[in-house]
């Protein structure tokens, strides 16, 4: 006779701790993001896969940058016993890395913890620990400049949407860190489950292209009005079906060729050809996500030559197609 147990064959396996810290002054969606994510895992699983805990350097109130405040539970004894540690960035993140205890705590305690994660200007804090020095890293695009002046032995990536080197991941600006941790549990759970999660979330799995698809035609904005372009580069954008040659963009600027294209270049930071096709880029993104007008109308408006054309440009620059970006961002399909 078979003998039989109460007990099941194997014993269950334990959630992982997922540890958020909240500081005075953090990006309230660069916390709640990444940890919808990590909820909805939960729910989508058999069990439980997470236990979700948000830390802070004391308990009880703690103001985010903007919308409610937060009730804290844990103080930063938790982070001893994360699998995963997630910081937030935000405008309090400069006060927050002046906080010697708190700086201490995060470098005594990283060393057994499985993943330390940062979140935009989170990178800040975490590199004020040194744990940093020597890896990749990224930050909120905005921020990538200062994050490598002011820890030169840092390699801070401005284009990535998030980096992860050895148990360090750190994340761009804001919605990336939802990029991040649905990678994360992709890691943990498998590509299905961190699909059903973007589903859930009405996101994508993997975001093409990198932080330069979202920043780039603004800053070009930005700095062709600091190199005396920004007139130059409106007549373009609102001509953009037009073929424009560099004779035609140097006499509407008032220079000759050469002096226009090295001028030009100086000032926005990169060339007049990769300026304009950049424009023309985010003005056919703009069609094929809110129009249903065929691929050769989006090319011809946005003054490519050629469907084809159009095609390369978008496979240069952010590394898919045209019909990957309606597919997945249309609108109206």
């Amino acid at each position: 006779m078979a003998r039989t147990t109460k007990r099941p064959p194997f014993a269950p396996i334990a959630p992982k701790r997922v540890v958020f810290l909240a500081y005075e002054g953090h990006q309230p969606l660069d916390l709640v993001g990444p940890l919808q994510v990590f909820a909805l895992a939960n729910r989508e699983g058999a069990a439980p896969g997470y236990e979700i805990i948000v830390a802070a350097m004391q308990r009880g109130r703690v103001d985010a940058s903007a919308g409610p405040s937060l009730v804290v539970d844990h103080g930063l004894e938790a982070l001893g016993s994360a699998d995963t540690l997630v910081i937030p960035g935000g405008p309090g993140v400069e006060a927050a890395a002046r906080e010697r205890q708190l700086v201490q705590a995060l470098r005594r305690t990283a060393g057994s913890i499985r993943r330390v994660c940062t979140v935009c200007t989170g990178s800040f804090l975490l590199a004020e620990t040194g744990l940093l020095s020597g890896k990749r890293a990224t930050t909120h695009w905005r921020s990538c400049a200062d994050l490598a002046a002011k820890y030169p032995d840092i390699e801070v990536l401005s284009d990535p949407i998030f980096v992860h080197d050895g148990g360090f991941w750190t994340s761009a600006g804001v919605t990336a860190g939802i990029d991040m941790a649905l990678a994360l549990v992709e890691d943990d759970c498998g590509q299905a489950m961190a699909a059903r999660v973007a589903r859930d979330l009405v996101v994508y799995l993997r975001r093409p292209g990198g932080q330069a698809q979202f920043s780039e035609p603004l800053a070009l904005q930005q700095r062709s009005n600091q190199g005396d372009y920004g007139k130059l580069i409106e007549l373009v954008e609102s001509t953009l079906n037009r073929s424009w040659s560099i004779d035609e963009l140097a006499k509407t600027a008032g220079q000759s060729p050469r002096t226009f294209q090295r001028r030009f270049t100086e000032a926005v930071g990169r060339s007049p050809a990769v300026a304009i096709e950049t424009l023309r880029i985010s003005r056919a993104r703009l069609m094929l996500e809110t129009t249903r007008a065929p691929l050769t109308v989006v090319a011809s408006r946005c003054g490519f030559g050629s469907q084809e054309q159009m095609r390369r440009a978008f496979h240069r620059q952010l590394g898919v197609t045209p019909g990957w970006i309606r597919e997945h961002f249309g609108k109206l399909g």
